[in-house]
């Protein structure tokens, strides 16, 4: 996350400041807020079971009842704050802006597709993390993980250095994180000698909403749906 939005981050500061693009919404200041407190609080959680301070892990772990809904909501608000804007300059703006940011228009609406399935995934994830953290403690740490982990192709996106299929396909979208997850997947297999259902549940999951947004990434259909969405009338 930190190699992925802070070059990026400065970056996009860098081009506020000498006027090459509009102040960020307050939204996204926000979900950038909420989005680092949820890592600190995952670091912070898994450090202390780590070292055996199990009551002080479950009174923090309250945060996270507070914390999710609040991201997934930010999330979803960010989306039309960040889009409907360059939607409006291409319907509405002059034609030297309007052709502009035709393409960059496109890029966005497909991109939206994963901003939807990270706000779906997440919240299924962690809400069945924290839903079984009592009963089914082993299955409640690795979904926590894997939870957040469905949010790792906003950071890969923004490694440059990294190979990507983007914005012509999202198959690195795909493939990045499940490299990251491995190590953690290859240990478990293992140390258990098994695939624990944590991993098939994500897998499950990620399957799901991977096959749409492949078949959707780039048509007409969906750039008509996705301009629905924002509310954007022609």
């Amino acid at each position: 996350m930190l190699i992925g939005f802070v070059p990026d981050s400065l970056a996009k500061m860098e081009a506020v400041r000498i006027g090459h693009r509009p102040p960020f919404p307050a939204i996204l200041h926000i979900h950038a807020l909420l989005m680092g407190s949820w890592l600190l609080v995952l670091m912070a959680q898994t450090t202390l079971m780590a070292t055996a301070r199990r009551t002080l892990h479950m009174q923090l772990g309250l945060a996270a009842f507070v914390l999710a809904p609040a991201l997934v909501i930010a999330g979803f608000a960010l989306i039309p704050a960040m889009d409907r804007p360059i939607a409006d300059g291409v319907l509405h703006g002059p034609p030297a802006v309007a052709a502009q940011l035709r393409p960059v228009l496109a890029i966005v609406l497909d991109i939206m597709l994963l901003q939807l399935r990270i706000g779906i995934a997440f919240p299924l994830l962690i809400g069945i993390g924290l839903a079984v953290r009592r009963s089914r403690p082993s299955l409640h740490k690795r979904l926590m993980i894997l939870g957040t982990a469905t949010a790792l192709p906003a950071a890969t996106d923004r490694i440059q250095w990294l190979p990507s299929t983007m914005p012509g396909n999202p198959l690195t979208a795909d493939l990045w994180p499940l490299l990251l997850i491995a190590p953690l997947f290859l240990w478990d297999l293992y140390r258990l000698g098994r695939i624990h259902h944590a991993y098939l549940l994500y897998f499950a999951v990620q399957l799901a909403l991977a096959i749409p947004t492949h078949l959707l990434w780039g048509t007409a259909a969906w750039r008509g749906i996705a301009l629905g969405l924002l509310r954007v009338e022609g």
